[in-house]
């Protein structure tokens, strides 16, 4: 069967030949044409078009050909899912997705700059993925440093060697503090992946990170260490209700409330205020 797609590929356009080669159709004709004449020499040589808009092989919403190549032809081989989203990750340049996506953009650009026939970078990257394929077959586990002291010694050079108080935060971090904040003192409701496509950062990669910078809680612990923190000001200073302060900080209801802070603050929200007026009159004194 012939197969046509654009010339001069990188990622999607080497990952699908692949596939299909190893996977699909071993005798495969793989053919790269300029953009402007796929669709025309798909029907003069009877060839199927990939990863061109308007065909069947192509992108669909976030997800790349090659992901359309593994769900039309059940390719369910633990391996091949575990590349997908390394293959996406590189060819939409959202390296966030997979930790091998950035290395394997930086080597399928620096082999099309350095070979300019398609058919011969073709050629090679049939190596570079039989080895992703290999290393996400059988090797995934495997660690560069084998030698259990060597290991220690890096933990402690990557705990110590660099303070946390010294890391500079990256700029998503900021910014999502203080949608946080807003959100909080507005009591709108919070959801992890709106405030991600607020700051354009893949949400995925924002909830596994999140309590690198946020206290070392996850998202949902650090909400509610916000709604407690704003509660407490609440009973301190003002004379709202219990049920009033529940909904003013996000709790679903005065039970739920009394509940978290309770489990918070070793103690119930009555007993707190009640506690904390005794205090400001014992001063006052």
């Amino acid at each position: 069967m012939n197969w046509i797609t654009r010339e001069r590929p990188k990622i999607d356009r080497l990952a699908c030949p692949w596939l299909i080669k190893r996977f699909i159709d071993q005798e495969a004709t793989i053919i790269f044409v300029p953009n402007d004449q796929v669709i025309a020499q798909a029907q003069t040589l009877n060839a199927i078009p990939f990863d061109v808009p308007g065909v069947e092989y192509t992108h669909y919403e976030d997800r790349c050909t090659f992901d359309y190549f593994l769900q039309k032809h059940d390719l369910t081989d633990s391996a091949l899912q575990a590349i997908a989203p390394i293959v996406r990750g590189a060819d939409t340049d959202n390296h966030a997705i997979a930790a091998q996506s950035a290395g394997l953009w930086a080597i399928s650009a620096g082999l099309a700059f350095n070979i300019q026939d398609d058919q011969q970078l073709l050629s090679q990257a049939m190596l570079i993925y039989d080895a992703l394929y290999s290393w996400a077959k059988h090797l995934q586990a495997v660690k560069h440093t084998q030698s259990p002291t060597e290991q220690l010694l890096l933990a402690v050079l990557q705990a110590y060697h660099k303070p946390a108080s010294k890391r500079k935060l990256p700029v998503w971090v900021q910014e999502l503090k203080c949608l946080i904040q807003d959100q909080i003192d507005t009591n709108l409701s919070l959801s992890l992946n709106e405030l991600s496509e607020s700051l354009d950062v893949n949400p995925a990669y924002v909830s596994r990170t999140f309590a690198r910078y946020f206290d070392d809680l996850s998202f949902g612990e650090y909400i509610r260490k916000l709604r407690i923190k704003k509660a407490i000001q609440l009973l301190e200073n003002t004379s709202y209700t219990l049920t009033e302060i529940a909904y003013l900080t996000g709790f679903s209801d005065q039970s739920h409330f009394t509940r978290i802070f309770k489990k918070t603050m070793d103690q119930n929200p009555s007993d707190y205020r009640k506690n904390k007026q005794k205090s400001k009159t014992n001063t006052n004194r």
